[in-house]
């Protein structure tokens, strides 16, 4: 089997011991504690300590979420408006540098620093509609297919904000991270 080395940035790791978007957006968002950590301890089987999803079973395949940063600069240029806070999209980890979609159903592994945290790609980060109100109208449709990753870990350890590597079995194009998924040019065998 081929392994593949990307190098990529961790620009932020969320971690929010509470749901800040739940009910009717016109309601506005939960003023909940989340902290853009330096580092955080990921559990096999469980998630981010201290994350709302860790631990908890109707979450143990989607506990961790990967996002590409330029999948939200390709949006925020597209709707015509400046940068976006990252952190408003509630991905715990946020890359740059990497193409996620062909994660999905893969098992991959960050390294960052002496530590690497190995995580399987389970299904697509779907955006829901508090994204036109935390980011911009048109922001819930234009993030479909470009969401992110939701993962299960499946070896504990630590990451950590700055330099990292992806270590893949399949081939990425770090080019693709803002293209939306179905716009992907395809490759002939």
């Amino acid at each position: 089997m081929s392994v593949y080395r990307y190098e990529v940035e961790i620009l932020h790791l969320l971690v929010s011991g509470q749901h800040a978007y739940f009910g009717r957006a016109r309601d506005g968002a939960a003023d909940v504690p989340t902290v853009d950590a330096e580092h955080v301890d990921v559990v096999a089987g469980k998630g981010i300590v201290g994350d709302r999803f860790f631990g908890k079973a109707a979450h143990m395949d989607a506990a961790v979420t990967v996002f590409a940063v330029e999948a939200l600069e390709a949006i925020a240029a597209e709707l015509g408006e400046g940068a976006f806070d990252p952190l408003l999209t509630r991905r715990n980890v946020v890359l740059r540098g990497a193409h996620l979609a062909p994660l999905v159903g893969q098992e991959f592994t960050l390294e960052s620093g002496p530590d690497r945290v190995t995580l399987r790609g389970g299904r697509p980060a779907h955006p829901c509609a508090w994204m036109d109100r935390m980011l911009a109208p048109g922001a819930h449709a234009a993030m479909r297919g470009r969401g992110g990753v939701r993962c299960q870990p499946v070896a504990s350890g630590v990451l950590r904000r700055g330099p990292a590597v992806l270590v893949s079995p399949v081939e990425l194009d770090p080019a693709q991270a803002g293209v939306p998924h179905r716009l992907k040019p395809s490759r002939l065998p």
